[in-house]
């Protein structure tokens, strides 16, 4: 089907040639630099991506407008599929945030570490109010491993894992292609999926969350700025 044009209705949109060909290049460079052989690694403090992902910058002021002018990056991660790294995600929903350090909230558990950063699952209304952007940095045709993304399904609530598949079902399928330099945005709670590549090749995308506000009780944000 065509992308759709309702981000609220639909919780996905496509921006198409978002970032010239100079800033995917950029980008591609950090991909090399800070995956390596891993399928992908959270990324802090790296400079190049400060402009970009601030609300004025080319990234930035795509979440800005899907959510508000306050909107920030909280988390920054870069995928590379590979063919010595080629992995399928099932259908499954966002459900943890990273956080600036532990404190007790009601409502927010379980905790969890990823690469060294701390994580919690927060409230489902947390969730319903960010928004994560998909910035491709290589051409993701029908065969390579494109994001699958139930249309509406962000707006269920928490949905049970085991219950997740059957529920995506339920809802329009879009096949999310792109051309590097494209970036899809989602909202946060979206279930989606994707196979893996075939025939295997590279697939390199920046994955960033946005969120316009606090979070509760003392909680911060971790964020993408050095710690």
């Amino acid at each position: 089907m065509s992308a759709p044009t309702d981000f609220g209705r639909d919780g996905a949109a496509l921006f198409p040639a978002a970032l010239d060909a100079p800033t995917v290049e950029t980008l591609c460079a950090l991909a090399d630099e800070r995956v390596g052989a891993r399928p992908g690694a959270r990324l802090r403090g790296d400079a190049v991506l400060a402009d970009l992902l601030a609300p004025s910058g080319a990234i930035g002021a795509l979440a800005a407008a899907l959510t508000s002018p306050s909107a920030r990056p909280v988390r920054a991660v870069m995928f590379d599929k590979t063919p010595g790294a080629n992995w399928a995600v099932a259908w499954h929903q966002d459900r943890v945030l990273p956080v600036a350090e532990r404190v007790e909230v009601e409502g927010f558990g379980p905790w969890s570490t990823k690469d060294g950063l701390l994580h919690v699952a927060p409230p489902f209304e947390i969730l319903s109010r960010m928004v994560t952007l998909r910035v491709h940095l290589d051409p993701v045709d029908a065969g390579n491993a494109p994001l699958r993304a139930a249309l509406g399904s962000h707006r269920l609530g928490r949905v049970a894992i085991e219950d997740v598949a059957a529920r995506a079902a339920e809802h329009e399928v879009i096949i999310c292609l792109a051309a590097p330099g494209d970036v899809w945005a989602y909202s946060t709670p979206i279930l989606h999926a994707s196979d893996r590549a075939e025939p295997p090749r590279r697939r390199r995308v920046l994955q960033v969350d946005y969120a316009d506000f606090d979070l509760p009780g003392g909680l911060s944000w971790a964020g993408v700025a050095a710690p």
